[in-house]
Protein backbone atom coordinates (compact mmCIF):
# COMPACT_ATOMS: atom_id res chain seq x y z
CA UNK A 1 0.00 0.00 0.00
CA UNK A 2 1.58 3.45 -1.22
CA UNK A 3 -1.25 5.40 0.95
CA UNK A 4 -0.29 5.47 4.49
CA UNK A 5 3.21 7.44 3.21
CA UNK A 6 0.83 10.38 2.44
CA UNK A 7 -1.05 9.40 5.43
CA UNK A 8 1.80 10.22 7.51
CA UNK A 9 2.91 13.21 5.68
CA UNK A 10 -0.50 14.08 6.00
CA UNK A 11 -0.57 13.38 9.80
CA UNK A 12 3.27 15.06 10.38
CA UNK A 13 1.96 18.25 8.05
CA UNK A 14 -1.08 18.49 11.01
CA UNK A 15 1.03 18.36 13.79
CA UNK A 16 2.73 21.54 12.49
CA UNK A 17 -0.24 22.98 12.04
CA UNK A 18 -1.61 22.78 15.51
CA UNK A 19 1.76 23.73 17.01
CA UNK A 20 1.83 26.72 14.65
CA UNK A 21 -1.66 28.05 16.05
CA UNK A 22 -0.71 27.10 19.64
CA UNK A 23 2.68 29.03 19.71
CA UNK A 24 0.46 31.97 18.25
CA UNK A 25 -2.28 31.69 20.75
CA UNK A 26 0.40 30.98 23.80
CA UNK A 27 2.39 34.36 22.18
CA UNK A 28 -0.81 36.70 22.46
CA UNK A 29 -2.57 35.01 25.21
CA UNK A 30 -5.61 33.59 23.16
CA UNK A 31 -7.13 30.65 24.72
CA UNK A 32 -10.23 30.29 22.47
CA UNK A 33 -10.77 32.22 18.81
CA UNK A 34 -8.21 34.51 17.31
CA UNK A 35 -8.82 37.88 19.27
CA UNK A 36 -8.48 39.15 15.95
CA UNK A 37 -5.16 38.69 15.51
CA UNK A 38 -4.47 38.62 11.52
CA UNK A 39 -1.64 36.16 12.40
CA UNK A 40 -3.67 33.67 14.06
CA UNK A 41 -6.60 33.88 12.08
CA UNK A 42 -4.21 32.53 9.36
CA UNK A 43 -2.88 30.06 10.99
CA UNK A 44 -6.31 28.84 12.41
CA UNK A 45 -7.62 28.93 9.24
CA UNK A 46 -4.96 26.97 7.64
CA UNK A 47 -5.13 24.47 10.01
CA UNK A 48 -8.75 24.21 9.46
CA UNK A 49 -8.73 24.41 5.63
CA UNK A 50 -6.10 20.98 6.15
CA UNK A 51 -8.59 19.39 7.82
CA UNK A 52 -11.30 20.04 5.85
CA UNK A 53 -9.48 18.70 2.76
CA UNK A 54 -7.10 15.77 3.94
CA UNK A 55 -9.04 13.41 4.96
CA UNK A 56 -11.75 12.93 2.27
CA UNK A 57 -8.57 13.11 0.06
CA UNK A 58 -6.56 10.33 1.60
CA UNK A 59 -9.66 7.81 2.32
CA UNK A 60 -10.39 8.27 -1.78
CA UNK A 61 -6.67 7.66 -2.35
CA UNK A 62 -6.81 4.71 -0.29
CA UNK A 63 -9.88 3.16 -1.88
CA UNK A 64 -8.59 3.57 -5.61
CA UNK A 65 -5.98 1.77 -4.52
CA UNK A 66 -7.38 -1.11 -2.68
CA UNK A 67 -9.49 -1.36 -5.79
CA UNK A 68 -6.85 -1.82 -8.06
CA UNK A 69 -5.69 1.93 -9.45
CA UNK A 70 -1.63 1.25 -10.95
CA UNK A 71 0.88 1.93 -8.40
CA UNK A 72 2.16 5.08 -10.41
CA UNK A 73 -1.38 6.89 -10.78
CA UNK A 74 -1.66 6.23 -6.84
CA UNK A 75 2.08 8.05 -6.65
CA UNK A 76 0.89 10.64 -8.90
CA UNK A 77 -2.38 11.36 -7.25
CA UNK A 78 -0.56 11.29 -3.74
CA UNK A 79 2.20 13.54 -5.01
CA UNK A 80 -0.75 16.40 -6.67
CA UNK A 81 -2.38 16.04 -2.52
CA UNK A 82 0.98 16.64 -0.82
CA UNK A 83 2.05 19.55 -3.61
CA UNK A 84 -1.25 21.44 -2.83
CA UNK A 85 -1.18 21.40 0.72
CA UNK A 86 2.13 22.72 0.98
CA UNK A 87 1.67 25.35 -1.90
CA UNK A 88 -1.64 26.24 -0.30
CA UNK A 89 -0.04 26.91 3.02
CA UNK A 90 2.92 28.98 1.19
CA UNK A 91 0.12 30.90 0.19
CA UNK A 92 -1.72 31.35 3.20
CA UNK A 93 0.98 32.17 5.34
CA UNK A 94 1.55 35.31 2.80
CA UNK A 95 0.03 38.59 4.08
CA UNK A 96 -1.63 38.83 0.51
CA UNK A 97 -5.24 37.59 0.03
CA UNK A 98 -5.59 35.36 -1.51
CA UNK A 99 -2.17 35.15 -2.91
CA UNK A 100 -1.48 33.56 -6.15
CA UNK A 101 -0.11 30.30 -4.09
CA UNK A 102 -3.25 30.24 -2.53
CA UNK A 103 -4.65 30.35 -5.33
CA UNK A 104 -2.65 27.61 -6.97
CA UNK A 105 -2.59 25.37 -3.91
CA UNK A 106 -6.59 24.98 -3.70
CA UNK A 107 -6.77 24.38 -7.73
CA UNK A 108 -4.24 21.52 -7.17
CA UNK A 109 -6.25 20.41 -4.24
CA UNK A 110 -9.84 20.13 -6.38
CA UNK A 111 -7.83 19.11 -9.70
CA UNK A 112 -6.99 16.14 -7.18
CA UNK A 113 -10.22 15.59 -5.60
CA UNK A 114 -11.91 15.41 -8.48
CA UNK A 115 -9.71 13.04 -10.56
CA UNK A 116 -10.01 10.97 -7.45
CA UNK A 117 -14.13 11.31 -7.88
CA UNK A 118 -13.45 10.65 -11.78
CA UNK A 119 -11.46 7.27 -11.29
CA UNK A 120 -13.57 6.01 -8.20
CA UNK A 121 -17.05 6.38 -10.55
CA UNK A 122 -14.86 5.01 -13.35
CA UNK A 123 -13.88 2.09 -11.42
CA UNK A 124 -17.64 1.27 -9.99
CA UNK A 125 -18.84 1.51 -14.18
CA UNK A 126 -16.04 -0.52 -15.16
CA UNK A 127 -16.46 -3.48 -12.46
Amino acid sequence: MITPIFAAFAACFLVYLSYRVIKIRKAHSVSVGTAGDPALERAVRNHGNFIEYAPLTLLMLAMVEYVGLAAWAVWVLGIMFVASRLIHFAGFRSKEAPGIFRVVGMALTFTTLISLAVISVSQFLVS
